[in-house]
């Protein structure tokens, strides 16, 4: 008779009037990039396993919108909010702080003990790419930034200038007035225009990679023969680039699956709510990288 009249159960109430939702909430900064996506998908995967629904916004990097979109699930009495942002400020804590439902931040970089916060090290991550670079040779290397001072992107950008320093060596930032494989593009052709030679390039994520990759081949410059090019992240397009690309792995299904079980164990009254995680990213050489080849000129 149900499925006679096309009926279908109201969830949201039916988890009310149990007084326990079955909702979770996740917020991220871009859907466009791959590397947010592969999160929200093991969250949900996960939810889903456990019979819990889940609902998603995208901030697009505004802060106002975040702010929005908070005030939107609490609305909506999710079970809990795994923010997966990168404009993380201390005013979107605290409002977090005083809610009355598990909360689980990415790359929060404060203090909050009624949260969990998972954490990258950067840094680390950073440090091993120009290491790496240096030891096949290559001095003077350039590192392509993140149009917005966003603090993920900024501690990339100030680990390879503090290593670069520790090695004496020629660094340059450019600084893209976009996001995304323009953006990797554009600050190629204004890297190259710029005259400072370098015979690396580090880009702060995957996506810029991909740009810088093609604006070389289109001017004929041979990767990594004249030029070694490096990302961060590890998206799977990263593997498929020509050549592969040399790249930072940051585990995205694991920060996925941390995030959802905070939010269940906290839910439960467990002990994984207000834990700090610090996650090690892992570089991974491929192709596009290689030992720097003397000019005729240093022959």
């Amino acid at each position: 008779m149900m499925k006679e009249m096309k009926y279908y159960p109201n969830l949201h109430a039916r988890s009310l009037a149990r007084r326990r939702s079955r909702t979770i909430g996740v917020i991220l900064s871009n859907l466009d990039n791959p590397f947010f996506l592969d999160v929200f998908r093991t969250i949900e995967t996960l939810a889903h396993e456990k019979g819990y629904e889940v609902v998603v916004a995208a901030t697009h990097y505004d802060v106002a919108r975040l702010h929005a979109s908070i005030k939107s699930m609490i609305g909506l009495r999710v079970a809990g909010i795994a923010a997966i942002v990168s404009e993380m400020e201390p005013s979107v804590v605290e409002e977090l702080s005083n809610v009355e439902i598990p909360v689980v931040f990415y790359d929060a970089w404060v203090t909050n003990k009624k949260a969990t916060n998972i954490k990258i090290n950067y840094k680390k991550g950073t440090q091993q790419l120009v290491e790496y670079l240096h030891s096949l040779g290559h001095r003077r290397m350039a590192f392509i930034a993140y149009p917005l001072r966003l603090q993920p992107t900024e501690e990339r950008r100030t680990a390879f200038l503090e290593t670069m320093g520790h090695y004496s060596a020629p660094a340059h930032i450019v600084l893209p007035t976009s996001d995304g494989f323009f953006a990797g593009r554009d600050a190629t052709r204004e890297l190259l225009r710029s005259g400072f030679g370098p015979t690396a390039i580090l880009c702060v994520n995957d996506i810029t990679a991909v740009g810088v990759l093609k604006e070389l081949r289109d001017q004929g410059i041979s990767v990594p023969k004249q030029m070694s090019v490096a990302g961060f992240d590890n998206i799977s397009l990263a593997q498929f680039t020509n050549p592969p690309l040399t790249t930072i792995h940051i585990p995205r299904d694991h920060i996925g699956q941390l995030a959802f079980e905070a939010l269940l164990s906290a839910r439960s009254g467990g002990p994984a709510q207000g834990q700090e995680i610090l996650i090690d990213p892992e570089l991974i050489v491929r192709q596009s990288t290689g030992a720097r080849h003397l000019a005729s000129s240093e022959a």
